[in-house]
């Protein structure tokens, strides 16, 4: 079992850029396939992408091109890059973790961690 703490969250203006992060504990971290969620106000938990064990990608269309994820196993973490954010990006990010293939149903993720807000100006 892994815990999950992001970071990196903001205020920026549109078009521009951020960089989450999410560091796990434990000693397992690399056979972990791992996603970012997103929830706006009044929304459900959406999918936004994930990275496998192995290190393949794959993202929800509305941020392909724009977000990019990668991991480093050395340092326990998994990383959103966000360019040319919109308005419509703003949300609380979440972070989960699984064992197994990436899915974009937040149900079959039990290891979440707390959140962290981006604020995209218009």
């Amino acid at each position: 079992q892994v815990a999950l703490v992001e970071s990196g969250g903001g205020l920026v203006q549109a078009g521009g850029s951020l960089r989450l992060s999410c560091v796990a504990s434990g000693r397992t971290f690399s056979l972990y396939a791992m996603a970012w969620f997103r929830q706006a106000p009044g929304k459900e938990r959406d999918f936004v992408g994930g990275i496998s064990s192995g290190g393949d990608t794959t993202f929800v269309d509305s941020v392909k091109g724009r977000f990019t994820i990668s991991r480093d196993n050395a340092k326990n973490t998994v990383y959103l890059q966000m360019n040319a954010l919109k308005p419509e990006d703003t949300a609380l990010y979440y972070c989960a973790a699984r064992l197994g293939i990436v899915s974009s149903s937040r149900f079959v993720y039990r290891t979440w961690g707390q959140g962290t807000q981006v604020t995209v100006s218009s």
